[in-house]
């Protein structure tokens, strides 16, 4: 593969629903190039950095690393698109996207958004939603038992349960958990032609940002109006040095809880089935030894990496492994590739139930880790608690497993299998 094809690969939605082909083209990175500039076809060029060692480096640095105006890896047509939506790029930042949630922020603007609701997403208060979490879980195992012998794990059971956790503590009505999927999946999945919203049902007054932001803004108003004991009250309630959130600021919070709250553990939960069946030695481990489970649900992150990347751009020049980056160009900091780092991880390309210690990146790093990190290690754990507790067989069904076709975050959308499970 020639550069030019190395560089549209990496940049293209199809080679990440390509297991195969997208760790080749990042192993190739990491042993030639590690920080390679990448100049893709239709896109704006930047650095991908593929090392491990080398994405921490860049997270510690949040000072001069920034997360605006580029957080997330876009072609130039959907860049343009987006800014024509709400009138950007914005003439201070040049952001383009339509939201500002914290992926999109630094300090100290990000400190003090994150501080709203991070004592939510902490252990202590996590504690007090643990029953719900392992009730969820059994409901799940027992909607699999009700499927069975046979359902796609991915689209009956995988999606469902992480999404039900979140939007019970978001305070979204169950009835409206259908609509967040489908918006969520939008979203994500806007590269994919299994997920995106068709053409001719999405225009300039109607479209899945817009639908997020209509319906997050009701939320708002009735929060404000009548608080309850849900996180949307905080958020819809928040203030910020004094002053109340804005519009565009509420409801990206909730956007953010929203759809990376339940995407990215399902993806986890799915991908890390489909380990433990390709791996049988690691699942029987797994049985035996359930002591074992808070290793396996890191094991399992490490493995899926659901959000694949993250964008920063320099405020000043700053040398990488003896490459020159310039301010203001932007690095793409590929996640999937520092959780198979040889350098980083002892045998990258194996799955082990019980890798000890995993210090992966799948959740970022530094300043800008992911909020939501416990709570979907605590729901990965309940739930192959209850399965592993409860399963006497498994194994592949009839048809192939399938990811999205997605740069930004991306995992299973189907994946058929065979089962038999005990009742509870």
């Amino acid at each position: 593969m020639r550069d030019a094809e190395l560089d549209n690969a990496i940049a293209s939605p199809a080679t990440y629903a390509d297991e195969r082909k997208i760790h080749e083209c990042l192993a190739r990175l990491r042993r030639e190039d590690p920080v390679h500039w990448t100049t893709p076809e239709g896109f704006r060029p930047y650095w991908a950095v593929t090392k491990y060692a080398d994405i921490l480096e860049i997270e510690r640095l949040n000072d001069k690393f920034l997360n605006e105006p580029r957080s997330v890896l876009m072609d130039i047509k959907t860049e343009a698109e987006l800014a024509g939506m709400w009138g950007g790029p914005d003439p201070k930042t040049g952001r383009v996207s339509p939201f500002r949630t914290l992926i999109d922020m630094d300090n100290p603007d990000h400190r003090a958004y994150r501080g709203l609701t991070q004592a939510w997403f902490m252990p202590p208060n996590l504690k007090k939603l643990e029953a719900r979490v392992n009730e969820l879980a059994r409901r799940y195992v027992d909607r699999m038992m009700e499927l069975g012998p046979q359902c796609d794990f991915a689209r009956d059971i995988a999606v469902y349960y992480p999404l039900h956790v979140i939007m019970s503590i978001l305070g979204v009505p169950e009835s409206d958990e259908p609509l967040m999927l489908k918006l969520t999946q939008e979203l994500f999945g806007g590269q994919d032609p299994d997920r995106r919203r068709p053409e001719q049902e999405s225009n300039t007054s109607t479209n899945t940002i817009l639908d997020f932001f209509v319906y997050f803004n009701k939320m708002t108003a009735e929060r404000r109006a009548r608080p309850g004991e849900d996180l949307a009250s905080v958020i819809a309630n928040g203030k910020v040095n004094g002053c109340p959130l804005g519009d565009l600021e509420t409801a990206s919070y909730y956007i953010i809880v929203a759809t990376a709250g339940h995407d990215t553990t399902s993806s986890t939960i799915a991908g890390g089935l489909r380990a433990l069946i390709e791996h049988p030695g690691e699942l029987k481990k797994l049985k035996e030894n359930p002591r074992l489970m808070p290793q396996a649900a890191d094991e399992m992150i490490r493995w899926v990496t659901p959000v694949q990347h993250f964008m920063r751009t320099a405020t000043e020049d700053y040398e990488l492994r003896g490459r020159k980056i310039e301010k203001g160009q932007s690095l793409q900091l590929l996640y999937i590739s520092g959780n198979r780092d040889e350098d980083a991880f002892p045998d990258p390309f194996a799955f082990k139930v019980d890798r000890e210690p995993n210090r992966h990146v799948a959740f970022g790093y530094g300043a800008h880790v992911c909020l939501g990190q416990h709570l979907a290690r605590m729901e990965i754990r309940a739930f192959f608690t209850e399965l592993l507790r409860r399963l006497e067989s498994i194994e592949p069904a009839a048809g192939e497993s399938r990811r999205v076709q997605a740069v930004f975050v991306s995992g299973l959308k189907s994946l058929p299998v065979r089962y038999a499970i005990r009742p509870n």
